[in-house]
């Protein structure tokens, strides 16, 4: 029989995983491997070491074939995906000039040059000078560039973790256009480098040369080394198939083809993502990624630091259901999911806004959380409810816009990441938005994205819907509740939706001080 098993690599910032998977979208066997946390050199800054992550991939696929059952035989193609805008420099050997520059990282380069000419008048007409000038300040290149100008004097080339990995495995400079998220000169529009007298070239001063070949999803990034293969165990020669970055995977995924599917991601940052053939900016001058189908975008709103807040709660409130849960033998998540329960939808009017970390225009820079309503009925069990239900307001108003801009409004929703396990989550989550909540079949949405896209690349399967449709399936299904719908429309819309506006001067007189 002729190999028919896909070798997903999922590189993510906690672990890096390989699965195996078969044309049906089923795990045959999958490894995890956790990785050491990031380093903070300094407060703000998060790095690692970029051989971190080859040593991980290399030890996930090598306890992988010692997994009864795998057939090395059986793998027709392999794809890999990764972590977003994590940021590496290497010399010509493709050996890293310094540590890898994580998402996570909030270093900033204050007091660059504005963008002039044309392109400034232009942005001071639109009103969007400060928006330009926050993307120059955030771009890694323009602090390694001002602060570590011999790094960057010697860089050969500018790459993503999946470009770093990718010539690990292949042995050649190039990555995924599905992979280019993050601060460089990409045309998201037509989804390459950016033509010459592009802004961005000027926001982000960087040689073209040390810049990578692009290929698109499903296309083909070269075949697995002798030299990866006696690393990893793949067998040499193996065609690496282009993906797309952990979001897109995660996107398609779940099925979410079509536009009328909103995919939330219960992650660190949380996301709500809709899959457009048409190129369209939810916030004006942030542009859509790409997904992980060729030619097509993912409208995607963030809540920076989203279910980061979950963690927080059980670290710092949560010791009695962890403790409850090591002496009955159960997951913590099952006791977590009880608090919940025991508060009504709204948590008694408790409503939080869950800025925990400022964005770009919606929230702005100076934005923060907040939690109004408190009175004397309230216990932790209501914070981490109103904790939950405030994530769920920000992901609606983010689809809400995204439906304006769009014309589309979703009609299902696919849950996933870590929060999609909570029962509880996924239940306010169908009530908040009034829509069915499905999960996905298979809790490792993106390595299966990323074996789908393997899977057309290498012909088992014809195309995309194909592919959706023999691969993805819906798992446990969350259906709304019409008298808990109708308790948070009314708090969403009379309290939530002005609560930013009535707190943003107060924010704004805090902004640099405290």
């Amino acid at each position: 029989m002729p190999p028919e098993n896909l070798l997903a690599i999922d590189s993510g910032t906690q672990s890096v995983r390989a699965l195996l998977f078969d044309p049906r979208g089923r795990i045959v066997a999958k490894v995890r491997i956790p990785i050491e946390p990031y380093t903070s050199p300094a407060p703000g800054l998060a790095e690692q070491d970029p051989q971190v992550y080859w040593d991980a991939l290399c030890q996930a696929c090598r306890q992988l074939w010692q997994v009864e059952g795998v057939d090395r035989a059986s793998i027709a193609a392999v794809a890999l995906t990764t972590q977003r805008t994590t940021m590496i420099n290497v010399d010509r050997a493709g050996k890293p000039l310094r540590p890898a520059i994580v998402w996570l990282d909030q270093r900033r380069t204050e007091g660059l040059p504005p963008v002039g000419g044309l392109w400034g008048v232009a942005f001071k007409l639109a009103r969007a000078s400060g928006t330009v000038a926050y993307l120059q300040a955030e771009a890694e290149w323009n602090w390694i560039r001002v602060h570590q100008p011999e790094v960057a004097k010697n860089t050969y080339k500018y790459l993503f973790l999946s470009g770093y990995l990718i010539h690990h495995l292949v042995g050649r400079f190039v990555d995924s256009v599905g992979s280019q998220v993050g601060y460089l000169p990409f045309d998201y529009k037509t989804q390459r480098w950016a033509p010459r007298w592009d802004w961005k070239w000027r926001a982000v001063p960087i040689s073209p040369d040390l810049l990578i070949d692009l290929v698109p999803p499903g296309g083909q990034l070269g075949e697995i080394t002798p030299v990866a293969a006696a690393a990893t165990g793949i067998p040499a020669g193996l065609p690496l198939t282009a993906a797309a970055a952990d979001k897109a995977c995660e996107v398609l995924g779940s099925g979410c083809l079509e536009s009328h599917y909103g995919c939330l991601s219960y992650g660190t940052t949380a996301t709500i993502n809709t899959t457009h053939r048409r190129y369209i900016e939810v916030v004006p001058l942030i542009p859509p990624y790409p997904a992980a189908v060729p030619g097509s975008y993912d409208l995607e709103v963030q809540v920076f630091r989203g279910y980061w807040m979950v963690s927080w709660f059980k670290n710092e409130f949560g010791l009695r259901e962890q403790s409850l849960a090591e002496e009955r033998g159960c997951e913590p998540e099952f006791l977590f999911d009880e608090l919940v329960e025991a508060v009504p939808p709204g948590s008694q009017g408790l409503v939080l806004q869950p800025y925990w970390s400022p964005g770009l225009k919606l929230p702005g820079p100076e934005a923060r959380g907040a939690i109004i309503g408190f009175s004397d009925v309230h216990t932790r069990a209501h914070v981490y409810r109103a904790i939950l239900e405030g994530l769920t307001y920000a992901l609606r108003e983010g689809a809400e816009r995204t439906a304006r801009r769009s014309g589309v409004r979703p009609t299902e929703l696919r849950v996933v990441g870590g929060g999609s396990q909570s029962d509880a989550a996924m239940q306010i989550t169908a009530d908040v938005f009034g829509l069915p909540a499905s999960r996905p079949h298979t809790y490792e949405a993106s390595g299966l994205g990323a074996a789908m896209d393997a899977a057309v690349g290498v012909g088992l399967h014809p195309d995309f819907p194909t592919a959706v449709k023999e691969m993805t399936r819906v798992g446990d299904t969350f259906e709304p509740n019409p008298d808990a719908h109708a308790m948070y429309d009314e708090l969403y819309n009379d309290v939530y939706l002005k609560l930013y506006g009535r707190l943003r001067p107060l924010y704004e007189a805090m902004r640099g001080k405290w």
